[in-house]
Order: structure tokens, then sequence, then C-alpha cells
């Protein structure tokens, strides 16, 4: 070793460094990027094993059947409650509702929040009220809504609307707020004026954690439908699931919660793909 080192620094040479010994790859760890074949896999292993865990608990005695179904009835009660109960008219109700409300939502919520994450006065003057209403429960305003709107679909879309539009608006202001003073400095500098700045520069630089922070959002409306259907509904998700509670027919009230859950998750998909397609930039670094 010594005879080795000597010769290569008399040959100009410099001693080779001893290499660092290579860090084993663990399953767990941190930062890790999966590809999408990864995910997909996982997510099905984690869906096997609710079900698989759903299975055990409905089977092992400790409540009835007809109190806890399994799996299998609840899929059995899923597909009868189509074939034979007219319930794709109640889910398409369902859908209709969700997309008015939280339509109106963003149309709401957004400019309100790009105002208010943009300029310091109008959030020193909506911020209090917004954060105020947003602490409000949506069911409170139920006695209201039915004596202002009746028992119709407007009381059911305003609830819906009530339950998200103050939450979106400051989320929507906060993700406003995240744009580097640098880029509003360097369009003012380079002679563009507010609505331009505002426009270019403050709304297209939001563009992606507005569309993200909808993603987020719109799974807190589905959470509010069943509340908003209750209450003198003939049709919709919900009105199923109280139709099924007179009858002690939890085998359905667990298909219609299955269905939300598999709709949440289709709207969600959807809000993804949009979001790779508009922002394939941004893939690496919103890998949720």
């Amino acid at each position: 070793m010594t005879v080795s080192l000597r010769d290569s620094i008399t040959n100009g040479e410099a001693p080779a460094r001893p290499q660092a010994p290579a860090l084993k790859r663990r399953w767990l760890d941190f930062g890790q990027q999966l590809d999408w074949r990864r995910r997909l896999l996982l997510g099905l292993t984690g869906w096997l094993l609710f079900v698989f865990g759903w299975y055990l608990a409905a089977h092992a005695g400790l409540a009835s059947e007809r109190l806890f179904p399994g799996p299998v009835a609840v899929m059995n009660a899923l597909v009868d409650l189509f074939m034979e109960q007219g319930f794709l008219g109640d889910v398409v109700s369902s859908i209709r509702r969700i997309l008015i409300s939280f339509s109106l939502a963003v149309a709401i919520a957004l400019p309100l929040g790009l105002l208010m994450g943009a300029f310091a006065r109008i959030d020193g003057l909506l911020n209090p009220l917004l954060g105020a209403f947003r602490y409000l429960p949506a069911p409170a305003f139920i006695p209201l809504l039915l004596m202002w709107l009746g028992t119709g679909d407007s009381q059911k879309i305003a609830l819906l609307l009530i339950g998200v539009v103050f939450f979106l608006a400051i989320m929507l202001a906060d993700v406003t707020r995240q744009v580097p003073a640098s880029f509003i400095e360097t369009a003012k500098t380079l002679g563009g004026g507010r609505r331009v700045v505002l426009w270019t520069v403050v709304f297209r630089h939001s563009l992606p954690g507005y569309m993200d922070t909808c993603r987020q959002m719109l799974a807190v409306s589905w959470t509010y439908l069943v509340i908003a259907e209750i209450v003198a509904a003939t049709d919709g998700i919900g009105a199923m699931m109280m139709r099924a509670k007179r009858f002690v027919h939890v085998d359905d009230i667990m298909a219609g919660i299955v269905t939300i859950g598999l709709l949440g998750l289709a709207f969600d998909a959807l809000f993804r793909l949009v979001y790779r397609w508009r922002f394939p930039y941004l893939r690496g670094a919103h890998q949720r």
C-alpha cells in the first residue's frame, strides 16, 4: 500500500480515493419516486387489504349479517339497486348537484382568492369575514335554507355551496400568496400594469395550485352530499340511503356509501389527468 502510494506520487498521479460503499436501496425510504405501475400495484394492494379486513370483520360474529353485511352482500345490493330500483337516476341527480354547486363555488371563490392573495387591502377587508364564516357548520343553515328556498334543488345546491365556498376562497388566496415577489417586480419593471401583472403573472403562476386546491375541496363537497339530500329529497344517493334506513336495509346504505366513494375517486382521477395534461412540467413535483 505504501509502495503504490509512493509510486503514484513519483509519477505525478493523484492517489486514487477509496470508493464509498454503495448505499443499499430500501423498500421504505425518504424522497422516493414511484412510477405509475408501482403506484397502481400499491393502490390495488391497499384496496385488497381493506376488502379482506372488511370480509373478516363481517364474518367474525361481531354483529348480525343484516346490520353489518360483508362486501359480497353489499356488491349484490349495489347491482340490485342499479338493475331493479333505478339507482342510476339517483346517481345522476347527485352528480348534477355536485357539479352545479362546485362550479358556483369556484366562480365565487376564485376571483376572491386571486384578489385577496394579490392585494393586502382586499385581504384585510375580506379575510376576517370569510375566515369566520368557514367555521360555521353548513348543516346549521338548513332551517334557513328551507324557509328561504323551499325543499327543491335550490336548497340542496345552496347547502353544498356554503359548505365549500368559504374554505375554497381562503385556500385559493393562500396559493396566490406563493407567487414569488421577484416575478411581480420584474413584470412591473418591464412596464406591466396592475391588470396585466395580475392576469399574466399572478393568475397564470397560481393556476396549477388553483387546480390542485379545487381537486382537494371537491372531496369536501362530496362529504356534504348526504346531508344535503336527507332533508325532503325524493331523488339522489342520500335520498336512497334514507329510504333504505326506514326498512333497515343496511346493505343498500353501505352500497350508497361505496358509490359516493367510487364517484369521488373517479372525479379525483379526472382532476389528476387534466392536471398532468395541462401542466406536464410539474409532473415530478406534484406526485401525490
